[in-house]
């Protein structure tokens, strides 16, 4: 364990955050927080299941190409495909298809605010099943962000009677949280954006049955759920899945998910600016709660090593 001589020097002081890590993180939060109030727009306007199989399958397309244009190997070794499967299936397939069903009974910023509670779900399922250490700066961090997300949920939900549509969300955030833990070791290979790719192809696969079972195909076609299909395929689908990668392999699952937190605070004003749905007082109040909590589980990070 590094010690820290003076606190108040190392706060200011290059170790105190991966910098790296903490823009990598911040462009994630934000990119992946779009995707919430790009999602709603979909699901007014076409079945859930069906536009997320076949944004999937464009995504993924679009990522093998990437990956073969910059020489990297179609071929997976035994951990990757594990991880790969994993993350294709819980990700791809059962947190974001329930989201997007849940998406058509709540708002944005719910989903999104549930979405966040995903780096205690890890770090709880890190600790109990693969014997991480959590660090008293950490649990205090992990801490700061499930009150700053209270905060901001709590006066949300209180009103809410589509107690399915959270469930959903719950559901699908601990899918997420087990996707997360197995991420690590797909990115070993040097063949991430092939991995990317693949786990996309993956989830669509396993979403196309359960779209003609239950979905009927009508589209109410628009300008605004093209721009939405296409904005959510290449940003929050391609990019922030390729930064989401590269931020868990260096700073690790529990780390890596403590950017989740910004959820609530981003997904919120994005449904403001772009829906109109409401912000308060309480939302600015808890992303200030959130962001202190994601500082000191940084911290924890470079005290730790």
């Amino acid at each position: 364990m590094k010690k820290v001589a003076n606190p108040a020097t190392f706060l200011f002081s290059r170790d105190f955050i991966n910098l790296r890590a903490f823009i990598l993180g911040i462009t994630f939060a934000l990119m992946w927080s779009s995707a919430f109030t790009s999602a709603r727009i979909i699901v007014d306007s076409a079945p859930p299941l069906s536009a997320l199989s076949i944004r999937f399958i464009i995504s993924g397309l679009l990522a093998v190409l990437i990956g073969w244009i910059l020489g990297q190997s179609l071929k997976l070794n035994r951990s990757q495909w594990k991880a790969t499967l994993i993350f294709g299936i819980c990700q791809n397939s059962i947190y974001l298809g329930l989201n997007f069903i849940a998406m058509q009974k709540v708002e944005a910023a719910i989903a999104a605010i549930i979405a966040s509670t995903m780096p205690l779900i890890v770090a709880f399922l890190g600790w109990s099943l693969f014997r991480d250490k959590l660090t008293l700066i950490s649990i205090l961090g992990l801490t700061l962000g499930f009150l700053g997300v209270y905060l901001i949920i709590n006066n949300r939900i209180e009103n809410m009677d589509n107690l399915l549509g959270i469930a959903l969300c719950v559901i699908g955030a601990i899918s997420l949280a087990i996707a997360t833990l197995f991420l690590k070791n797909a990115t070993s290979g040097g063949n991430l954006w092939i991995i990317i790719g693949y786990q996309m192809i993956i989830g669509s696969l396993a979403l196309i049955p359960f779209a003609i079972l239950f979905e009927d195909t009508i589209i109410t076609w628009s300008s605004s759920l093209i721009i939405a299909f296409f904005y959510t395929t290449l940003i929050p689908g391609l990019l922030a899945t390729w930064i989401w990668f590269i931020l868990v392999s260096e700073v690790g699952a529990i780390r890596g998910a403590s950017f989740h937190f910004l959820n609530p605070f981003f997904g919120v004003l994005i449904a403001y600016i772009i829906l109109g749905e409401n912000i308060t007082t309480s939302d600015y109040i808890g992303v200030i709660i959130i962001s202190v909590g994601i500082i000191a589980v940084q911290f924890s990070r470079n005290v730790e090593s």
